[in-house]
């Protein structure tokens, strides 16, 4: 039966590492003194580069890469001697031993730990005692390493390994594979130290070496995890990873203050551009928003690209950055990208609020300037419809309407000009009853009070334009209802209040419900004159609202907020 690619991959990778161990016992147990044991060491480096898990092998290796493995072969080859052993099996030892953790299926790890344990022994019982010229002490393990420790190659063949990861890249998992052979080194110089500054025997300086590992190890595990105010070597290591080449709190403290004192968004941007272009290992940087770019420095021989949004980095180093630093320059992107994002807001909003000032200022002109038009048409209709014998009484009034109706056009203009200065003319409150029952004299079915109104200072500016779109709405409304009544009615004792009511039908609730919190359609012209009143109210402390709405009875009410 012909088996799966993937399944073939991996019994050849088997092959190759069973071999690798099996022609690497030769070399130990025979030496390396003649031709033919140098031709098994070559042998055994060319299995090793068919097996080795850094590069896949089918790809090509960089010169660097080349000389590096050259090295290597022609050390072992021309080199050969107990201590570059000793090295070289520490070097398998932390390769094969960081396989384990790297590897997800069972069977694998298997594998990987048979191979790790062949070489951790054969590195005590074997390569370490002919360092210390120590062999006779632990004569006795000469035929477990002779003849039992090749099983454990041999049982690499009979291990299935899972097609986990057929098209995946070579997984070295670094930390673990130094962390192993820097254990396997301090075994090798431990045991070393130890023999050279005592007369005890090798079994006892093993025993001590690898019972103080032990014991380190234990310590090292407790101590990892926080205990009792303790934050755990854990936690210290990652931090310290985390902050690696970097002053992050620092960094990101000079970026928020950056962005306090800029106002644009651009601005801000050429800031952090430059703040980061300060850090040691970056010899340039260029960036792309969507309405700036930019570069600082000169490229270097390595680029990153990073992105956030519509933010673009692409950061020039002179070295390949490091996991840490790469996670690093990553949440510093994100960090400057949601700063320029709120910038942009913050940009849109002020735009946003200019725009908004100038419409609301336009609607209102257009009342008061609507307002001002039909005040002028009430006079001259009250000049066509005056018999020629009451000509010094239209005169009169038409001295004491033109003036005030000049001034209110002088204060709208000036709104024009200016438009978030708000006019203030104050006036006493009975002149200016007054002077509105003057302006609709001439409307039949509008009546006022005849109240006895208190000294108090009101603003005429925005009394005129309320009122004045109250009225003109509720003569609207009569077109449309015949026979209908309006009644204006002022007081002023204690707080100023001022009604304008009208009898005809009362209005849709719903209409009613938004009628001051946003632009109502109405066909009696109820709706976004009253929303800009209300505002222009509220600015001025005055409150506009619907107090009554029922059939016969729709009142508005406007009233000061405050006592006089």
């Amino acid at each position: 039966m012909k088996l799966p690619s993937s399944i073939k991959h991996f019994k050849e990778r088997q092959w190759e590492l069973a071999l690798m161990l099996l022609s690497l016992h030769v070399v130990l147990l025979f030496g390396f003194n003649d031709i033919v044991d140098r031709a098994i060491i070559l042998c055994h480096y060319g299995l090793f580069l068919l097996w080795q898990p850094i590069w896949r092998t089918n790809d090509k290796l960089s010169p660097p890469a080349a000389i590096l493995f050259l090295i290597a072969g022609v050390s072992l080859i021309f080199f050969a001697g107990w201590w570059l052993l000793a090295l070289w099996l520490t070097g398998l030892f932390g390769l094969l031993g960081g396989r384990v953790f790297s590897s997800r299926a069972r069977s694998t790890r298997i594998g990987y730990l048979l191979a790790a344990g062949y070489l951790l022994s054969v590195l005590i019982m074997w390569v370490v005692p002919k360092l210390l010229d120590a062999s006779e002490d632990i004569a006795a393990t000469h035929f477990v390493v002779t003849y039992l420790l090749p099983t454990l190659p041999l049982g690499i063949l009979l291990t299935f390994r899972e097609p986990e990861e057929a098209d995946q890249p070579p997984i070295l998992d670094f930390f673990y594979t130094l962390l192993l052979m820097l254990l396997a080194v301090i075994l090798v110089l431990g045991s070393f130290a130890i023999q050279a500054s005592s007369s005890s025997n090798y079994a006892e300086v093993i025993l001590k070496v690898i019972f103080g590992l032990a014991f380190t190890l234990l310590t090292i595990s407790w101590l990892w995890n926080p205990r009792a105010g303790f934050a755990g070597l854990g936690q210290l290591l990652s931090r310290y990873l985390l902050s690696v080449g970097m002053p992050f709190e620092k960094w990101v403290r000079n970026i928020a203050e950056h962005a306090e004192q800029e106002s644009s968004a651009e601005q801000f941007t050429q800031s952090a551009m430059l703040e980061i272009s300060t850090l040691p290992w970056v010899s340039g940087l260029s960036w792309i928003t969507d309405d700036s770019h930019g570069t600082y420095g000169y490229k270097g021989s390595h680029r990153a690209d990073f992105e956030f949004h519509n933010f673009h980095l692409s950061l020039y180093t002179k070295w390949p950055l490091t996991p840490a630093l790469t996670i690093h320059v990553k949440l510093l992107t994100q960090i400057v990208g949601e700063f320029y994002e709120a910038k942009r807001r913050e940009e849109t909003m002020r735009q946003s609020a200019y725009m908004q000032a100038v419409y609301e200022t336009g609607a209102r002109l257009t009342h008061d300037i609507k307002n001002l038009i039909q005040s002028m048409s009430a006079l001259c209709s009250a000049a066509e419809q005056t018999p020629d014998n009451e000509s010094d009484r239209l005169l009169a009034l038409m001295r004491r309407q033109l003036p005030q109706l000049n001034q209110r056009l002088a204060l709208t203009l000036d709104k024009l000009q200016a438009p978030r200065k708000e006019g203030v003319r104050m006036m006493d409150v009975a002149y200016w009853w007054t002077s509105l029952k003057q302006r609709y004299s001439q409307v039949g079915n509008l009546t006022f009070g005849s109240p006895e109104l208190a000294n108090i200072e009101v603003d005429a500016e925005v009394l005129d334009s309320v009122v004045d779109n109250l009225i003109q709405n509720a003569i609207a409304k009569s077109k449309q209802q015949p026979g209908i009544t309006i009644q204006c009615a002022v007081s002023g004792s204690d707080r100023f209040c001022i009604d304008v009511v009208d009898t005809g039908a009362a209005m849709p609730a719903a209409v009613a419900e938004q009628l001051f919190k946003k632009n109502v359609s109405s066909e009696t012209g109820l709706g976004i004159g009253l929303y800009h009143a209300h505002r222009q109210s509220a600015q001025a402390g005055y409150r506009l609202s619907l107090a009554d709405n029922r059939d016969g009875a729709v009142r508005f009410r406007l009233e000061s907020v405050n006592q006089s």
